[in-house]
């Protein structure tokens, strides 16, 4: 092992052992935007216009805040735009991000916060479904010298994949569609030797700095050792209590109600002209 890396790590592990330590990760993500078939009878222009009222919403900045074993994820307080809060609804169901991620190492337990159809949501992460292969690769992520993992995850269920999934299935075959997975990719680095990273990813042998999923790229801009403003950490309470495959299931059956109600008006409109 490099020396400079050493004694840094030994460092931050020192650091990190006191009882007051806290760390703060900043990260830009970026969600790209499938427009599914809509696109089809939308311009290039009108995309391009598209995404730029969406952008606040596809491209936000998160706040990793973490101590030894306990942290929160959060979006980053802004004020919108004047004239955004028209797409602010399209924007949260395009980028599908959810609430805060509070995730505990000790106990092994992973919540996230939600609101889906005017109602809250506690959803449990299963922390032990993600298999991580740890890879020889490394590079350099600011000033710190991070190694490659990688895993393979089912897709979520969000309202816009499961609305263009019920565009291109026929209602006889749904049910024997089989499971889709996605190649998620983790930059970690030893020197910052926790177990944390954004959303709900985790459980390395040290801080995630940039993480890749099929459609979102999460890349830490700026890491802040103990600030001098504290946050409490703390397990959410508030919102019906699921699994992750309950809510997702939800969000399915709901999804397909509001089509089939999209559909049948669309319809009527139809034989009315």
């Amino acid at each position: 092992m490099n020396k400079i890396l050493y004694i840094l790590i030994i460092f931050f592990s020192t650091t990190i052992n006191s009882q007051d330590f806290q760390g703060q990760a900043f990260y830009k993500t970026q969600t790209s935007m499938d427009f599914g078939s809509w696109g089809d009878r939308m311009s290039a222009e009108q995309k391009k216009s598209m995404k730029e009222r969406m952008k606040p919403f596809l491209e936000p900045v998160y706040i990793l805040t973490f101590d030894k074993t306990k942290s929160i994820y959060q979006q980053e307080e802004r004020l919108d735009a004047p004239g955004s809060g028209g797409g602010r609804g399209w924007g949260r169901m395009w980028a599908s991000s959810g609430g805060p991620v509070y995730k505990n190492i000790a106990t092994k337990k992973s919540l996230q916060t939600t609101e889906f159809m005017g109602k809250k949501f506690l959803i449990a992460n299963d922390s032990n479904k993600i298999k991580w292969v740890i890879e020889k690769e490394q590079k350099m992520i600011g000033n710190y010298l991070c190694f490659k993992a990688t895993a393979q995850l089912p897709k979520p269920k969000t309202m816009t994949s499961v609305w263009r999934k019920a565009e291109k299935e026929n209602d006889s075959i749904k049910d024997k569609i089989e499971e889709e997975y996605q190649d998620v990719i983790a930059w970690y680095t030893p020197q910052i030797p926790v177990s944390h990273g954004p959303a709900e990813f985790g459980g390395l042998p040290g801080l995630i700095l940039e993480l890749t999923t099929e459609r979102t790229i999460m890349l830490c801009t700026k890491v802040v050792m103990n600030p001098e403003r504290r946050i409490q950490i703390s397990e959410p309470t508030k919102g019906e209590f699921v699994s992750r495959s309950e809510f997702e299931n939800i969000v399915e059956v709901k999804t397909k109600e509001m089509r089939d109600m999209w559909r049948g008006g669309r319809s009527k409109s139809i034989r009315k002209n």
